[in-house]
């Protein structure tokens, strides 16, 4: 496994990888998820690509980028491990030198939801993902359904700018309790870990309701925040339902509908979904 840090060198390795080539952007701090991510690229793909880069400009001035989990011995062992070919590490001047004044932005889909929640979160994504698509020129990328809205802005960006690149995503990994696997689920403690298990059962909830033959939006949404709220040290920042592809609420499920959810345990945020059909 190789490790490399710029994007000159990045560039040199990619052009000696045969192909087809998968690429697994993370931030690091890997766990289970990201590594079910390498493994299906390594089914899919001659070669893999991972990179690790924990991305300054998708951290608002409130959050927690400076103490966003980092532990690079451990994720080195954890690729190489996986098969992982080449590990992409830059530095954010490498990323971002000094004079960067480029943005890519996703219009609608990135106003709703953690768009609302986070003003600018979605403009750091889509120009880190473009920025890493150009220099690791993958034909295939993966990511992770928990991150649902994400993996929507990134399609919407490959399609629209008409990039050679299909977006994979794969489900949801959790602990055996549901929780699903997320780099920020080292931060709880104790009674935050055995509380931010309401998240899976809220959205097993909704997932019995439907299948109950419940259509009406607000009787379901209505129904998870009160499991949620009879939790003393949950926090909810929203609950939606909402259509899969312009994720704009809905008031009746008719065919498919993203179930997502943001809610605080102390100062860690968390997120999930789950889609209903």
């Amino acid at each position: 496994m190789k490790v490399v840090r710029t994007v000159s060198g990045m560039r040199s390795a990619r052009r000696l990888m045969a192909g087809p080539v998968g690429f697994v952007p993370t931030m690091g701090f890997l766990h289970a998820g990201h590594i079910s991510l390498v493994k299906q690229s390594r089914k899919d793909n001659a070669s893999t690509i991972v990179s690790i880069f924990v991305n300054p400009t998708q951290f608002g001035p409130k959050e927690d980028f400076e103490k966003y989990p980092r532990d690079e011995e451990r994720d080195l062992a954890m690729l190489g491990k996986a098969g992982a070919d080449v590990v992409f590490m830059p530095a954010a001047n490498e990323m971002y030198p000094q004079g960067f004044h480029t943005w890519v932005e996703v219009k609608g889909i990135t106003e709703r939801l953690e768009g609302a929640v986070r003003p600018g979160h979605f403009k750091g994504v889509a120009t880190v993902c473009h920025k890493l698509f150009n220099i690791v020129q993958p034909d295939k990328a993966y990511f992770g359904q928990k991150d649902a809205q994400q993996v929507r802005v990134i399609q919407k960006m490959v399609a629209d700018l008409n990039m050679d690149l299909e977006i994979v995503c794969l489900p949801t990994l959790r602990q055996a309790d549901g929780l699903a696997m997320s780099s920020r689920n080292a931060y709880l403690n104790t009674a935050q870990r055995k509380a931010a298990t309401v998240l899976y059962r809220a959205l097993l909830k909704a997932k019995e309701m439907r299948q109950a033959g419940e259509h009406d939006s607000e009787t379901i949404r209505r129904a998870m925040m009160e499991m949620i709220q009879a939790e003393p040290l949950a926090k909810i920042d929203y609950v939606s339902i909402a259509d899969t592809i312009s994720l704009q609420e809905l008031e009746q499920i008719h065919s498919q509908a993203l179930v997502s959810l943001a809610v605080r345990f102390g100062k860690t945020r968390l997120i999930d979904n789950i889609v209903l059909t």
